[in-house]
């Protein structure tokens, strides 16, 4: 049996057998066999398993198994706050929100439901207690909602800004300014259905960033977001010509991202403020950077350090 994958985007630009591993739940030696073993196939071109995975891309799995294999789950996706209303996990990159066409991979609703969490019934379909996700490619804080209460007030405070959602990030070269606001409308770009692009037909997007440190060749910065649209930081940055380390989707150099050890863009979702929708406490969850993103953000200072005593 052979299974189409076409390639979400957040996966455009890893390797091939990285991709794999995500998309369809398994290890990422699984994966390579799969790979050079000629049971996973490009419908457009040749492939290998160090191949980028392309937007539009479509992937052609030859399955022997036939029975489904049971989402898998995000076993190290640590929760940092819950009551009776609302679950803080801290995502790890890999999961996604929730399940979707073309992902096989965990979510951080199926391992919530998993662990024995229980979650309102409203919202959409797979998407309950759901009012606010991150990328699949993006880790960091994310609520969802365990009482109907909840869910109908977190869904009012997220689609009035009232949330407080500030990320960390590394823009690409050195950031000019120490503070600005980047206000550009974001629609879907035309070249592919996975990237979105600034174009005055868009939605009204506005981030607003502040200078925590720089290096010369990047700059960490921290974002806070008035609005939410799918990739805005990411757009918004490529879109001044510093996109994000790490994310050649939008423009990233891969020869820093290998350098740093990166196979994602450097964002994190680091701290959630909101009016607790019971007792209405402002209430502040913080999280810490993965591995991954403090390995990148570490061998940046040391690079950065190098350079000043030459």
């Amino acid at each position: 049996m052979s299974r189409l994958l076409p390639a979400p985007d957040a996966l455009v630009g890893r390797r091939i057998d990285v991709a794999v591993s995500k998309m369809l739940g398994i290890s990422r030696a699984k994966a390579s066999e799969l790979v050079a073993s000629g049971q996973v196939r490009s419908l457009t071109r040749e492939i290998s398993k160090s191949s980028a995975l392309m937007a539009g891309e479509t992937l052609e799995v030859d399955l022997h198994d036939e029975t489904p294999a049971p989402e898998p789950i995000a076993d190290d996706m640590a929760v940092v706050y819950e009551d009776d209303d609302v679950v803080v996990v801290d995502k790890p990159v890999g999961v996604a929100a929730h399940a979707s066409v073309g992902w096989t991979g965990p979510t951080v609703l199926g391992s919530l439901l998993e662990r024995g969490v229980r979650i309102t019934s409203y919202g959409a379909p797979g998407r309950q207690g759901i009012v606010s996700r991150l990328d699949v490619g993006t880790s960091g804080l994310m609520l969802v909602c365990k009482s109907e209460l909840a869910y109908k007030e977190m869904r009012r405070q997220f689609a009035e800004h009232e949330v407080v959602k500030t990320y960390h990030a590394i823009a690409q070269g050195n950031l000019r300014e120490d503070r600005a606001t980047i206000e550009a409308p974001i629609g879907r770009a035309k070249v592919s259905d996975f990237r979105f692009t600034v174009t005055p037909a868009g939605k009204e997007a506005i981030t607003h960033w502040d200078v925590m440190e720089r290096f010369g060749e990047a700059t960490l910065v921290s974002v806070n977001l008035e609005t939410g649209r799918t990739h805005q930081i990411r757009v918004h940055f490529s879109s001044i010509g510093h996109p994000l380390v790490g994310d050649p989707m939008y423009g990233a150099n891969p020869q820093l991202s290998e350098a740093l050890g990166l196979d994602r863009q450097w964002l994190h979702a680091m701290r959630l403020e909101f009016r607790h929708p019971r007792t209405h406490v402002w209430t502040t969850v913080s999280s810490r950077y993965p591995a991954d993103l403090q390995h990148a953000l570490d061998t940046l200072r040391a690079r950065a350090a190098a350079r000043s005593r030459e």
